[in-house]
């Protein structure tokens, strides 16, 4: 209490002498918030040892006592206080009660559990804790790609002169004046500087897991996916998948999807993008890289597969969902069909009504590599769908009425 009051006449003094109204206008409202709580938590304490109620006190409540504790965002060391008040603490629980209390806690609780003390701040944020939170939510969402992806976040983010980092101006002066004060009251630590002029700075960035799920929700975070029938189903990406970037937008719980420019396009944005048409890259050819074809000399007529094509060879590839027919030559009776014995594999895309000129494409088994020419577009590389699920997926996103 006494060191609150400190910090609030040093602050007073500090406003009179300097011109930084804005900023000691935010900090005095945040030490008067502060003030207020302890008063009321001094104002209870007195209540208890004055034995009001002697049974009470003796059987009280440990959810009461913690969030006492939580809202009191100035105490530092929260063990220090539990004990000087002779109150029980949910840190008086054994080591394994604690982690079994913090495993069943959702993601918005966790978080809040690590603003009640240091020693509660290192415990939430362990990666074991959130690795099953990570996974639950966004595990469906994020291949090696957006690993990858977010380890240069991080990297660029940190190092000197990154997003991260420390920068001069008044940000610096604010961050001195703030360090002097917190010498004084430990509330002025839990105080995280602004940047955007005054907004937010966002989730403290690092190589927790923690870190890469609040980043994740925040939005702030765009990472590598695929997205199905792009551009909200823009007729001339029916039954596809294509390579963007996405960012989460937590107020509709859907993303932003940001396509790279191709062609003469550029940048394409769509909002609204649904959970269930984004997924994780399924292989980590790049799009506008040719994906080498491993399963040509198994395909055989009702395989399901998926194929790279582009328009023209500026453009990135997409994959394409299709599967695999019979040869002209052949009848389809299962008994006396041979053609996966023949160089030609027959891929037929029936999306596409009976003869478009995209209903059927034809890849040498031998020697395939990217087919087709400018009228029709090029096909590149294939890959065979083995999960049910995923062949799922394709016949869910069908159109209603056949292309042409």
């Amino acid at each position: 209490m006494l060191n609150l009051l400190a910090a609030f006449v040093f602050a007073c003094l500090l406003f009179l002498s300097k011109p930084c109204a804005r900023d000691m206008r935010l900090f005095l409202a945040s030490l008067c918030q502060q003030l207020v709580l302890s008063l009321l938590g001094f104002l209870a304490g007195l209540r208890l040892l004055g034995g009001v109620s002697a049974a009470g006190s003796e059987a009280m409540p440990l959810m009461s006592s913690f969030k006492r504790k939580r809202a009191a965002a100035t105490v530092e060391n929260a063990e220090e206080a539990a004990a000087a008040a002779g109150e029980p603490s949910v840190l008086d629980l054994p080591e394994l009660a604690i982690d079994c209390i913090l495993e069943r806690l959702p993601p918005a609780e966790l978080r809040s559990m690590a603003a009640v003390c240091r020693s509660m701040r290192e415990r939430c944020r362990g990666d074991h804790l959130w690795e099953r939170h990570m996974s639950a939510k966004w595990g469906r969402v994020l291949g090696r790609a957006a690993r990858d992806e977010w380890r240069a976040h991080v990297a660029s983010a940190t190092e000197p002169g990154g997003a991260g980092s420390a920068s001069g101006g008044g940000g610096g002066k604010r961050r001195r004046w703030l360090a002097a004060l917190s010498c004084v009251c430990p509330v002025v630590s839990w105080m995280r500087p602004k940047a955007d002029g005054g907004k937010a700075s966002g989730p403290v960035l690092d190589d927790s897991i923690m870190s890469w799920y609040l980043s994740m929700e925040s939005g702030k975070f765009w990472f590598p996916a695929q997205v199905y029938n792009r551009e909200h189903g823009h007729v001339g990406f029916m039954m596809s998948c294509y390579d963007a970037e996405l960012s989460y937008d937590f107020h509709t719980d859907s993303f932003r999807a940001r396509y790279p420019p191709h062609g003469r396009r550029t940048v394409v944005l769509e909002d609204g993008v649904q959970w269930d048409r984004v997924r994780a890259p399924p292989v980590d050819t790049l799009a506008h890289d040719l994906h080498a074809s491993d399963c040509l000399h198994e395909l055989r007529p009702g395989d399901h597969i998926e194929i790279q094509w582009r328009r023209n060879k500026d453009f990135p590839y997409g994959w394409w969902y299709g599967v695999v027919g019979h040869l002209e030559s052949c009848d389809g009776n299962e008994h006396f069909c041979r053609c996966h014995l023949s160089d030609t594999v027959v891929l037929e895309f029936n999306q596409y009504t009976l003869g478009s000129r995209w209903r059927q494409a034809l890849v040498n088994r031998k020697d395939h590599r990217e087919e087709g020419n400018e009228g029709d577009g090029f096909y590149g590389g294939i890959r065979k769908l083995r999960s049910k699920d995923d062949i799922s997926k394709w016949r869910q996103l069908w159109p209603t009425d056949i292309l042409e």
